[in-house]
């Protein structure tokens, strides 16, 4: 069964990810033995921090396929970007300095600050869709202005984009409260696949067996293979059926005066 990760940071030295090569192939190694058998290769890119040109991913990707190869470790990887949203982005797409989900460059791994969504998001979201570019939110479940008002990711869901759940916020290696929020998002139909944002070992290691396992149990087969198929069809540039979706009801707040 192909099994797709379109979000981890296995590139090693480029990022806050794998600090060498040997991390790479253990993560490597890791992902096939959670049944992962494609990776999406993400590091951040125009972050604040980090910037990782296209070029230089594509070239740094096949190095490390090689590396793959040479080890006998049998993941199928692809060049990519967790792109943060910033003034400059559009900028980037003109100068082509922007990877992809898909080949056809019809979906984008789109990360937000972890503390906010920025006042622009909306313009930027309709330029970007403008374009024919699909905008995959990676991890809302752990960005703490979307955790308080979760009204935003709903909105923009509303609007067209897709949203990609942390594996590990969903198994509670973030904590019980990204794990219930991630659960909320899954049974209002505001999550779409699973990635495992795998970064580092021991803490930021492969969970996603353990997240299918999970979904399956709470939720039904039927939800975990279409978190699966879904994962598929965005790396293939294919459509993914659009959710049913429901707002999550803010909690009451009782003051006390």
């Amino acid at each position: 069964m192909v099994m797709v990760d379109l979000h981890c940071h296995l590139l090693p030295g480029i990022d806050d990810g794998s600090k060498n090569m040997e991390i790479s192939l253990r993560l490597a190694k890791e992902a096939t033995e959670n049944g992962v058998t494609h990776a999406l290769l993400t590091p951040h890119h125009m972050n604040g921090r980090y910037i990782n040109h296209k070029q230089d991913v594509i070239r740094l990707t096949s190095e490390f396929r090689k590396q793959l190869e040479a080890h006998q470790i049998p993941l199928t990887v692809f060049p990519g970007q967790e792109v943060r949203i910033n003034g400059q982005l559009i900028d980037a797409l003109d100068k082509d300095d922007i990877l992809f989900a898909d080949e056809d460059n019809r979906y984008l791994m789109l990360e937000f600050p972890d503390d906010d969504v920025p006042h622009y998001t909306n313009q930027m979201i309709f330029e970007l869709q403008q374009r024919g570019i699909t905008p995959v939110i990676v991890h809302p479940e752990r960005n703490t202005k979307i955790m308080d008002h979760p009204e935003l990711l709903y909105q923009l869901l509303e609007k067209g984009c897709l949203s990609q759940i942390t594996a590990s916020s969903y198994v509670g290696t973030f904590g019980k409260k990204v794990e219930d929020f991630s659960r909320k998002l899954i049974a209002n139909g505001q999550g779409y696949l699973f990635a495992s944002d795998a970064h580092d070992l021991p803490g930021r290691k492969y969970e996603m067996r353990q997240a299918f396992d999970k979904l399956s149990q709470e939720f039904g087969q039927e939800l975990a293979e279409r978190y699966a198929d879904n994962a598929r069809a965005i790396i293939n540039g294919e459509n993914v059926p659009i959710n049913t979706i429901r707002e999550l009801k803010k909690k009451k707040r009782f003051w006390l005066f």
